[in-house]
């Protein structure tokens, strides 16, 4: 079975037209924090989701819910 990717940052990042460089000015964190949490390397704490979810205005919902994935069967 396959590790679902619980981390729609990138995807979401992406369909706004910014970049990891901006989100990481917003919110005060390195460059290469930002980048952790793209590659799915590092989640964000909650207070970090919660400011995620303002800055980019998404549901906490959307930055976190399961992408589908086909599992092996």
């Amino acid at each position: 079975m396959e590790q679902k990717n619980l981390n729609r940052l990138r995807v979401i990042i992406a369909e706004k037209n910014l970049t990891n460089k901006w989100l990481s000015e917003q919110l005060g964190v390195g460059q290469a924090t930002v980048s952790n949490w793209v590659q799915n390397n590092a989640q964000p704490n909650l207070e970090m989701l919660i400011k995620i979810s303002k800055i980019l205005n998404v549901d906490i919902n959307e930055l976190i819910r399961p992408d589908e994935v086909q599992m092996d069967r």
